[in-house]
């Protein structure tokens, strides 16, 4: 399942911006007994091609699954004209950033406009649906997860800035707690060691609501990377989450043990 085909774009339009989809089809070719799971990959103007490359290096050492990825970007990387995460990531506004909290907006599109495209273009598979976001993409992909119905069940958020709007995810978190919304899924965590102390110390917050109050169903995995920063834990982070999320736990096992 190496990265030999070239990874091709196109284009959808919605919420007044042209997005870039970029796609990498796995190998080998899909079956009607194996379609493809599909990772939707956010910043994919900046992160698809670390994607791809920790696609390669896992399915070099574990018996990975065919895995379609997808990354969605602007045309634009970050912090250029043109380029919307801040808008699109975050579930709160805050008053510092001006057009912020369109995160909802943001979902209803990718699961009402992008994915049935997807479906449309490629063989997917009809219920292991994975997202995976570093920084603000990984605060998207845990607004994305709790939810009473979450259209996404493989997440993986990397280093997620937790703290966006004083850590309103964490309120997201304890409302399916206290509501007892049961979620079928599986979420990866990590963050580097030499990462802020904020970055740190409110993935730990996270973990231990998840661990002292769970939430059925949800299985939690989570690392911390020695000597990795903000700036270059996302390699890493893509490496393990995809392990972590799709590899099968025991050999022989099939994409039903993910």
């Amino acid at each position: 399942m190496a990265n030999a085909r070239k990874a091709v774009s196109f284009h959808v339009t919605g919420l007044d911006t042209r997005y870039v989809i970029y796609v990498d089809v796995p190998e080998p070719a899909p079956t009607a007994a194996e379609p493809w799971i599909t990772v939707l990959c956010l910043d994919g103007d900046d992160q698809f091609d670390a994607m791809r490359k920790a696609r390669k290096a896992v399915a070099g050492e574990h018996a990975l699954p065919p895995l379609l990825l997808v990354g969605i970007g602007y045309g634009a990387s970050y912090t250029k004209p043109g380029n919307r995460r801040a808008r699109d990531y975050t579930p709160v506004a805050i008053p510092e950033e001006t057009g912020a909290g369109g995160a909802e907006a943001f979902l209803e599109f990718l699961t009402g406009s992008v994915w049935p495209e997807i479906e449309r273009r490629y063989p997917v598979h009809a219920t292991l649906r994975g997202i995976a976001g570093y920084s603000l993409g990984g605060l998207f992909a845990l607004h994305a997860l709790f939810k009473p119905r979450p259209f996404f069940n493989r997440v993986l958020a990397a280093s997620p800035s937790i703290w966006w709007g004083e850590r309103a995810i964490l309120n997201t978190v304890t409302t399916i707690q206290t509501e007892g919304v049961v979620l079928p899924a599986r979420l990866f965590l990590s963050v580097g060691l030499k990462d802020s102390q904020s970055m740190t110390g409110d993935l730990g917050l996270l973990e231990r609501e998840l661990a002292e109050r769970p939430v059925g169903g949800l299985e939690v995995r989570s690392a911390r990377f020695p000597g990795r920063s903000h700036f270059n834990a996302i390699s890493v982070s893509f490496r393990t989450g995809l392990a972590e999320l799709f590899a099968p736990a025991k050999p022989g096992a099939g994409v039903d043990d993910i």
